[in-house]
């Protein structure tokens, strides 16, 4: 039996909302932090990058779950 009442479609599509910046985010700050550990300056970009496409990618799993 699904449950869709309102407040959990509502979370559904809220968690899916923050799922791409989280990710982002997430990847950014590791980079930077990496960047700074290893004194580089191209890190924050790929891992910003990866976190893009690994919150694209939980974002599409995720409306297709739907």
């Amino acid at each position: 039996m699904k449950d869709d009442t309102g407040w959990v479609t509502f979370g559904r599509y809220f968690s899916l909302a923050i799922t791409l910046p989280a990710a982002s985010i997430t990847g950014y700050g590791i980079g930077y932090w990496l960047d700074g550990a290893f004194h580089t300056h191209f890190l924050k970009f790929v891992l910003l990058i990866l976190g893009t496409v690994g919150g694209f990618i939980q974002l599409i799993r995720g409306l297709d779950k739907g």
